[in-house]
């Protein structure tokens, strides 16, 4: 299991998520270009110290990282709000990569495409989107659960 963080541009997001993955001894990836340096203070308080314990892989763009994941047989499931399948509905596996958009703009239609599944946290009609980090803890737990 890993997760994946296309072109994040929220550093405190970003940060949280480092965090959450190394204390779930998860590996991390991040599709650049990121919105902001990675070394961003902000980004650093949030991830604390925690940082040190993380593996983390930054890809230069989409296609380096889909072309890694495609040869090590990894399916990529994106988190979106353009699916009607519940990620509590969807089976994990163990070589799964949980895929997250920007928080501006999610991933583009040939991201959105080219991922092997599609999962979404339902919300109530009024709601367009939960916090990043949150989606990526509650996405998470659900796969470490089942796997």
């Amino acid at each position: 299991m890993r997760l994946a963080l296309f072109q994040p541009d929220i550093p405190q997001n970003t940060g949280t998520i480092m965090r959450l993955c190394a204390c779930m001894g998860v590996p991390l990836d991040i599709i650049e270009p990121c919105g902001f340096v990675m070394n961003d203070r902000k980004m650093q308080r949030a991830g604390m110290d925690y940082i040190n314990y993380l593996d983390m892989t930054r890809h230069k763009d989409w296609q380096t990282f889909y072309d890694l994941a495609q040869s090590n047989q990894h399916r990529i499931v994106l988190l979106t709000t353009n699916t009607d399948i519940a990620y509590t509905d969807f089976e994990f596996k163990d070589t799964d990569i949980l895929l997250a958009g920007r928080e501006s703009a999610g991933v583009p239609d040939d991201v959105h495409e080219s991922a092997d599944a599609r999962i979404t946290i339902p919300m109530i009609p009024e709601a367009r989107s939960i916090n990043v980090a949150l989606s990526c803890a509650m996405v998470l737990g659900e796969a470490i659960r089942q796997i």
